[in-house]
């Protein structure tokens, strides 16, 4: 039978029965979708952890300084000395850069002349000025006296520290060296803890190979 030779009651009904159908399918749609949400909303919102990206380490290799600087030491064959051009009339300071990781050991020098206690108290200074942006200064001493070498770590933690890492060496008669590890980015400790924790194991090495040459 022809659709259209039904009576106006029974097409009537056949739409309202289509558009039930149709009714029926949206609702439950709409149902699963509030039912998504709903479920969603219950469970507690966990935020994804900051990524960063992969910072690839070389392993870990030495040489010896060579030089006539009154001390020597073992330090990473990825990095490079070079003289400090911000004091062209010290001769002994010198900067080890690493340019992959854009860091920077500073490093002095001073002969002592009765002015060990100051040279001391301006290292503290230096190191504590970054108390504001610290969360904590730990401080190591080092004890080498076979080589005559002691002196003392800044371990420098905080995010926005701009200087992570500060130590001093002296022989407490003659010598007084001085590193300080920067870096010429925002400091973010967080996202340069590899890199951090890398250097840092490199000035160690330094440290326990540490000698003078006049003593």
């Amino acid at each position: 039978m022809n659709k259209n030779n039904f009576p106006i009651c029974i097409k009537h009904l056949l739409r309202t029965s289509l558009f039930i159908k149709l009714f029926r399918i949206t609702f439950i749609f709409t149902d699963l979708i509030i039912l998504v949400f709903l479920t969603s909303c219950n469970n507690d919102y966990v935020p994804k952890p900051r990524g960063y990206f992969r910072i690839d380490l070389p392993k870990k290799n030495y040489t010896t300084l060579d030089s006539i600087f009154p001390y020597n030491f073992e330090y990473s064959v990825y990095s490079k000395i070079v003289h400090d051009k911000y004091a062209p009339k010290k001769p002994y300071w010198i900067n080890i850069e690493y340019p992959k990781f854009k860091g920077n050991l500073h490093i002095s020098y001073k002969t002592i002349n009765g002015n060990l206690t100051q040279y001391l108290e301006d290292a503290r200074n230096l190191a504590f000025k970054h108390i504001p942006k610290a969360n904590e200064i730990e401080e190591h001493v080092i004890l080498r006296p076979k080589a005559n070498v002691y002196g003392l770590i800044y371990d420098i933690k905080g995010t926005a520290a701009a200087s992570p890492y500060q130590f001093y060496l002296t022989d407490s008669t003659k010598n007084f060296f001085r590193g300080a590890l920067y870096f010429n980015i925002k400091p973010n400790n967080d996202s340069l803890a590899p890199v951090i924790d890398y250097i840092e194991q490199d000035i160690n090495h330094l440290i326990r190979t540490f000698k003078w040459k006049n003593k």
